[in-house]
């Protein structure tokens, strides 16, 4: 393990900004995070945990120690008809996906090419097509940063919610996930009422899909509006979905009867940040090299040499434009850095 000085973060966020760490380390295992806070001088650094650098917006250089998390391997155990999946936190989301997939695993096909690593994926508690994390979630492994102990979190303990854990709020900064682990079924029950999902399949003649058809049609949805960060910069979905009440959804949907909405439980209405920001004229929209995506008015694009600054003006932009029209104000999805 090396901690490195001035270390750049382009190739490490996927909009790719250019920002520098003053530290920077990579963690291969637990025994790694061991051995970095046995000193006191990283310890008393501020610090930021860097999974596949997916879901940030780098703003500024970071003026603290960057950590970021390559802990490898992914293992399974059967008990009856449930499947056990356990993934370092340094896993390629979209790695265990086909993994689980190829193994005919079922539970996270509808999560299929989210991008992030697995770490962090209880963190935001990832979500598409109708499936959360939570819903698959087994537990966590946790290195506690005060004192170098592992805590193993079980899904009640990670108070789960609509792209949101208690490592968002209460325990923020103070543990580090290790390894993740999923419960799986052998047995298929897909999930096909979200989105275009079963317009999909029907196109291509599957009446009875597998667990490979449902991943394949998501990732096929996915990559048609979504942009690959390998090609033009983003963190995919931008702004969170808003919920609402649903006597205050009663009242715009008298004004905006085409409004896009979605349930969110009883009383409450989550309604498609989509579809406020195309409904206000940004979707295509382009400043300097900083825009929405074409497919995707959610989506915040880096064109090529936009900063982290330029993006998140560009941001307060569409919260103030959506916020006018609807007296909505949209939560952005991506962390702020």
């Amino acid at each position: 393990m090396q901690v490195h000085s001035n270390y750049s973060l382009r190739a490490l966020n996927t909009f790719g900004v250019e920002a520098k760490a003053v530290r920077f380390t990579e963690i291969n295992s637990e025994a790694d995070l061991s051995a970095l806070f046995a000193e006191s001088e990283w310890k008393n650094l501020p610090r930021l945990i860097l999974g596949g650098g997916s879901n940030m917006l780098f703003t500024a250089d970071y003026q603290g120690l960057v950590i970021h998390m390559k802990i490898p391997g992914i293992r399974f155990e059967r008990k009856g008809d449930d499947i056990f999946v356990s993934a370092g936190a340094g896993v390629v989301w979209n790695d265990l996906v086909n993994y689980c997939v190829d193994h005919e695993f079922a539970g996270i096909e509808n999560l299929s090419l989210i991008p992030g690593s697995v770490g962090a994926s209880p963190v935001q508690n990832i979500g598409a097509y109708g499936v959360e994390l939570q819903d698959v979630f087994q537990s966590c492994r946790a290195f506690e940063i005060a004192t170098g102990k592992i805590r193993v979190f079980s899904k009640e303990d990670c108070r789960f919610s609509y792209r949101d854990s208690v490592f968002k709020s209460e325990l923020k900064g103070q543990y580090i996930i290790t390894e993740v682990s999923f419960k799986l079924s052998a047995n298929f029950n897909p999930k096909l009422s979200y989105g275009a999902i079963t317009e999909e399949l029907q196109k291509r003649g599957i009446v009875e899909p597998c667990i490979k058809d449902v991943s394949a049609v998501i990732s096929h949805i996915r990559v048609s509006k979504l942009p690959d960060p390998a090609t033009i910069g983003n963190a995919g979905s931008f702004f969170k979905n808003p919920v609402i009440p649903q006597a205050r959804f009663e009242k715009l949907k008298t004004a905006f009867p085409e409004m896009v909405n979605f349930s969110a439980g009883e009383g409450f209405v989550k309604i498609s940040a989509g579809w406020l920001i195309e409904s206000c004229g940004w979707k295509g929209k382009r400043f300097g090299n900083t825009g929405t995506w074409k497919n995707q008015a959610l989506v915040l694009v880096n064109h090529g040499g936009s900063t982290g600054s330029e993006i998140y003006a560009f941001s307060e932009s569409i919260i103030e434009s959506v916020n006018s029209k609807f007296g909505i104000i949209l939560e952005r999805e991506v962390n702020i850095i």
